[in-house]
């Protein structure tokens, strides 16, 4: 009975496979000394130089809070700058943040290709599009 609650509740599978693709992911990301979702900001910010950091808390569904804290530690490692304009920060990578940019696009295509491996490219890219559409309908709730 207990089995059957746990395979049925999306809060408990969603959990499951959160935890599971973490720790896929953290091991493919270690070659880039960072956590996947501090790669994937100095990826964003790579992509669009001198973003605010309110454009990346809404493309990364993180808070402001979260955000000033991941920009504070990439700072500190000289891999972005911050520069304020009255009430925003605009966020810009060091030539140390760009050069990062090839192994984490090298991190983001071995994690794809581990998991396609077990889920099927299909099965994992329709669960990717199915997951981001039930995250945004929940957003929305």
């Amino acid at each position: 009975m207990i089995e059957e609650y746990l395979h049925n509740c999306l809060f408990f599978t969603a959990s499951k496979l959160s935890r599971i693709i973490t720790k896929m992911a953290e091991e493919e990301f270690s070659i880039t000394g960072l956590s996947p979702a501090y790669a994937f900001l100095i990826m964003l910010v790579n992509d669009k130089p001198d973003i605010t950091q309110k454009e990346l808390c809404g493309h990364l569904h993180l808070t402001q809070s979260t955000v000033t804290r991941f920009i504070d530690k990439l700072e500190s490692k000289g891999l972005v700058t911050r520069r304020t304009d009255g009430k925003n920060s605009h966020i810009n990578t060091t030539k140390k943040g760009k050069q990062l940019q090839g192994n984490i696009e090298k991190s983001w295509e071995r994690l794809y290709e581990r998991y396609s491996a077990i889920l099927g490219k299909e099965e994992g890219d329709l669960l990717t599009q199915l997951t981001d559409e039930a995250g945004f309908k929940l957003d929305s709730e």
